[in-house]
């Protein structure tokens, strides 16, 4: 009889062909246990004894009874994780942009993401317990953190596995591990970057103070601002996210008596909400206004003039968290360790030089540039906790 499959259930004898421990463990010359080692836990091998049982794993396609391996190991293979509505003003989030990077991740290394909605982090617990009672998944990866945030705690005090994309904000000496986007080396990059192209009156659009993530991208703005001797005053104006409040927010600070001459936005829909007050002044960003936002949403590259913007590294981060987590699921043996990742900026041209600045102004500020404290875009900072 030909064929594969009847009504979706597979043949017997197709079942019977398929490669089985015993004959990797005879192709690669040793014992049944180390072949389930190799699959199971790859550690316990000497390293030419692992690379020999792949060697014998690819040449016959041998792929391991999934079911059977859940119920000997309490192990399923799948990471739990919230997934959480864009709240980007039209713009796509950078976490939609991670849950498809973390997928393909986890896949890459053997396991599946289980996705799930809720209104809040109460209710996000109350899923954590029902996952962990019924042993459905072997870690979390937490996101959207913030001041106050119960989760971490609350896994902890229940020995649950899991790592977290963002800071334990307003918490020093937290015992788990994260990962984060360095978010005040980007504005401090963007500030650099408008600098050299002659701009001295820099404004900043941000969020609402208390916002772990809006707070550690105005103190760049404010830091290099500072280091490059440049005054602030009534140049930061600040509200919810969003288009509308990017243009509202834009036209205060254009409206001031002293206007900046260029931007820099905590995030994309406010920077697009800046072009459109630019424009309803019958500016062109990028000449009387420069403007920079953050997040490199898809539609910072499409609309005119394009968008410069601070691009989140979405696939180095999904990376970490998977690598960081699986090690916690292991059970080896490691301190918790925070890394922060530098974001790099995407220049277009709705950032461009000031019209009628000074001579050698440009040729100073690109001095001041290579000098320690100012960010090379790209690189890594990561450190372990005490």
């Amino acid at each position: 009889m030909g064929g594969t499959e009847v009504d979706g259930y597979e043949r017997l004898e197709d079942l019977a062909r398929r490669p089985t421990i015993g004959m990797v463990a005879a192709r690669a010359g040793v014992s049944r246990q180390t072949v389930s080692n190799a699959v199971n836990a790859p550690s316990r091998l000497r390293p030419e004894t692992l690379a020999a049982v792949q060697v014998a794993i690819d040449e016959l396609g041998y792929r391991p009874n999934q079911a059977a391996r859940t119920l000997r190991t309490q192990a399923t293979r799948v990471i739990g994780c919230r997934l959480l509505p864009s709240n980007y003003g039209g713009t796509g989030g950078v976490l939609d942009r991670l849950l498809h990077a973390l997928c393909d991740t986890a896949r890459s290394n053997g396991y599946d993401l289980l996705t799930f909605s809720t209104r809040d982090d109460d209710d996000e617990i109350e899923v954590y317990d029902d996952l962990l009672r019924r042993h459905a998944v072997d870690g979390f990866v937490l996101t959207n953190t913030h001041h106050g945030d119960a989760r971490p705690d609350w896994l902890l005090e229940r020995g649950a596995r899991f790592v977290a994309f963002g800071r334990p904000w307003g918490r020093r000496g937290a015992q788990h591990s994260w990962i984060d986007v360095d978010g005040a080396k980007g504005t401090a990059a963007a500030v650099s970057h408008l600098a050299a192209l002659g701009h001295t009156r820099i404004g900043f659009l941000g969020w609402p103070p208390g916002i772990g993530v809006a707070d550690d991208r105005l103190a760049g703005w404010e830091r290099q601002s500072r280091q490059f001797g440049f005054n602030t005053r009534g140049l930061l104006a600040q509200a919810e996210d969003g288009i509308a409040s990017g243009r509202a927010l834009a036209e205060e600070l254009l409206s001031s008596s002293r206007p900046p001459t260029a931007l820099v936005c905590v995030s994309d829909a406010i920077a697009i909400g800046a072009l459109r007050a630019i424009e309803d002044r019958g500016w062109q960003a990028g000449q009387e206004v420069s403007v920079v936002g953050f997040d490199d949403s898809p539609v910072a590259s499409v609309i005119r003039p394009g968008l410069s913007s601070l691009r989140q590294p979405v696939e180095a981060v999904a990376n970490q968290l998977v690598e960081t987590l699986l090690t916690v699921i292991s059970g080896a043996p490691a301190r918790p360790v925070r890394t922060l990742l530098a974001p790099r900026l995407v220049v277009r041209d709705s950032s461009g030089e000031r019209r009628h600045r000074s001579p050698g102004v440009t040729a100073s500020i690109l001095k001041r540039q290579s000098q320690p404290g100012t960010m090379r875009p790209g690189t890594t900072r990561k450190e372990e906790l005490a």
